[in-house]
């Protein structure tokens, strides 16, 4: 599989610097250049195919041009320890769990396929790279369990002061781990335009071989599309008519990756979404994407520190724009359909659905038409439960037992180094000079 930008069509690369180097010159996002037709993998799997084996399947499948299978199969085997979970309600309604990885979160997935790819490939070329990225909570924990057997990748990740959560001492770089924690006396916002500051300077993005663990990398959001089809795999036995998935909008990762399982082959009829003010619905309920009004060359580039992929959306639909209408279904979704969907799930079958799966299962009430008698609707739950704790208790009166790793993830982390000033560029610089490569790595 290539790659091309979102902005650029003869800005076109391979699987390796799509991931190695995610922030394009041009300003745009890679997207797959070209659908493969995956069918024969997709329809191989069934109930008894694990996530790590169906994944390296795919991968391999995917990036065949560039690695062997073997060595597609050891990305996938080493990042992947748990499988998702698919979980029947009623006879036209499933629950797909994202969050039985390390930290309770769907990221686990995704930055764990990401850092198991960038390692097996900076291995493959003698290279070491390091991952620059602004976390205000489960990122870090993600990013600790992740890196935890890398010996090339190194990961900068910028927060807030006291908003640093998972992480441990062994973690840090100075401890012989593999993160840099920057606390930043300020806001979100601070962190951001620190970051964007560095990815504004090529010279710097070389210099220090950097890349990104959020979802402006395809090798972050690749990944994802591997849920629909471990899903179908567990679905096709199941049910025998049309297949469509509710889905919280999120930053549209998870949408545009199910769009790239589609794209691939995959069995599914089409995806329901909370409307947002990205994706609204026009006077006669069809699917309009906002941001598809402004054409890219008049836009700023894409945000390397906090991205969205509507680009990506208008990618996928760009040569069909009726498709667009025909496949993606938002619903408006207030807060009080939100809190009725909670617990509405709760009473019929004992789900705790934080806000997220709540929305999702709201936005599918509403859009009940698309679905005939014999299809199904699968609600993807993203995230533990118990990290929307307040909204739970204020819906059901009670909140779900909290496992040990979301417990985990959630402790906060002490940072032992000074918080550096909001616009302190020359400090965060003198970090990434600290992990030069002759000294920690």
């Amino acid at each position: 599989m290539r790659f091309v930008s979102t902005r650029n069509a003869d800005n076109i690369v391979g699987f390796k610097e799509a991931v190695t180097k995610p922030v394009t010159a041009d300003g745009g996002l890679y997207v797959p250049y070209a659908a493969d037709d995956l069918r024969r993998w997709i329809l191989y799997a069934d109930e008894n195919t694990s996530f790590s084996s169906l994944a390296g399947a795919l991968t391999s499948a995917l990036v065949n041009e560039e690695f062997s299978p073997i060595i597609c199969e050891t990305i996938a085997t080493r990042a992947f320890r748990t499988d998702p979970v698919l979980r029947k309600l009623d006879d036209n309604l499933f629950i797909f769990e994202l969050y039985h990885g390390d930290t309770g979160t769907f990221k686990d997935y995704g930055v764990a396929y990401l850092t198991s790819a960038l390692e097996t490939i900076l291995q493959l070329h003698g290279e070491k790279s390091i991952l620059l990225d602004v976390t205000t909570g489960e990122l870090g924990a993600c990013m600790s369990r992740a890196l935890k057997d890398k010996k090339l990748l190194k990961s900068v990740l910028v927060a807030p002061k006291g908003k640093f959560r998972g992480l441990s001492e062994e973690d840090f770089a100075w401890n012989g781990g593999n993160i840099f924690p920057v606390e930043v006396d300020g806001t979100e916002e601070d962190c951001h335009n620190l970051v964007r500051s560095i990815f504004s300077d090529r010279e710097l993005i070389e210099k220090y071989n950097l890349t990104v663990a959020n979802t402006a990398n395809i090798g972050r959001l690749l990944p994802q599309a591997f849920f629909y089809t471990y899903a179908f795999s567990r679905l096709k036995k199941q049910v025998s008519g049309d297949i469509y998935y509710a889905l919280s909008a999120g930053n549209y990762g998870n949408l545009v990756s199910g769009l790239y399982g589609w794209q691939l082959s995959l069995p599914v009829n089409g995806f329901i979404v909370p409307a947002s003010k990205e994706i609204q619905c026009d006077p006669v309920g069809r699917c309009v994407v906002m941001d598809g009004m402004i054409p890219v060359e008049q836009r700023k580039p894409i945000d390397p520190s906090d991205p969205s992929n509507v680009e990506r959306l208008e990618n996928v639909f760009k040569a069909n724009s009726l498709m667009l209408h025909s496949f993606v279904f938002p619903a408006e979704v207030s807060q009080e359909d939100k809190n009725s969907a909670c617990r509405e799930l709760f009473k019929k079958y004992h789900v705790y659905a934080d806000s997220d799966t709540s929305a999702a299962y709201a936005a599918a009430l509403k859009r009940s038409e698309i679905c005939e008698d014999d299809g199904c609707v699968v609600i993807v739950a993203r995230d533990d439960p118990f990290m929307d704790k307040d909204f739970l208790r204020h819906n059901l009166g009670e909140i779900p037992e909290a496992p040990a790793n979301v417990k985990a993830a959630f402790s906060p982390a002490d940072c032992p180094r000074p918080a550096i000033k909001p616009g302190d560029r020359e400090a965060l610089i003198s970090v990434l000079n600290s992990l030069n490569l002759l000294r920690i790595f």
